[in-house]
């Protein structure tokens, strides 16, 4: 449905979508605030910290494959 400022609702399959990807921008935020943490912290990063990064950027690997096999393993509905 388009509104008058031209904004469209998503459609089921884009929900879908981005429901399928939750995972992996879930995994990413998470890295991400690490990394922001470490780069404002005053000092050494502490082994707590740096396992956190360690165990962050492995979830987000994780989830990336796993997106890409639900992804591009699908069944393809024919054209």
């Amino acid at each position: 449905m388009r509104d008058p400022d031209g904004w469209t609702e998503p459609t089921a399959a884009q929900l879908d979508a981005i429901e399928s990807e939750m995972p992996l921008i879930e995994a990413e935020i998470e890295l991400l605030d690490v990394q922001i943490r470490i780069m404002s912290a005053h000092g050494p990063v502490d082994e707590v910290t740096a396992q956190r990064l360690r165990r962050s950027r492995d979830a987000v690997v994780a989830e990336a494959l796993r997106w890409y096999m639900r992804r591009f393993n699908a069944p393809r509905r024919a054209a």
